[in-house]
């Protein structure tokens, strides 16, 4: 996956939880349904931070991975 790839997911996960927030019915699965948008963000976001550190440092970008969301989502804001 490529940055513009990422920044297209990125871009379409936050269009999806735009509309879900602005729904005033949050039910439990909407709910978790934002969780999920939230940790597959987190991951998109860490995903493209990876390759543009390898480009600068000059390494391969295509080596960056997407790391697990458990691991995502303990780093500090």
């Amino acid at each position: 996956m490529d940055e513009t790839d990422i920044l297209s997911r990125i871009h379409s996960l936050v269009d999806e939880e735009h509309k879900l927030r602005e729904n005033a019915e949050h039910t439990d699965e909407t709910r978790a349904r934002m969780d999920k948008l939230e940790a597959d963000l987190d991951q998109c976001w860490d995903l493209l931070r990876q390759r543009r550190a390898k480009r600068q440092y000059d390494e391969n970008p295509d080596e960056a991975q997407v790391r697990p969301e458990s691991t995502v989502e303990s780093y500090l804001q």
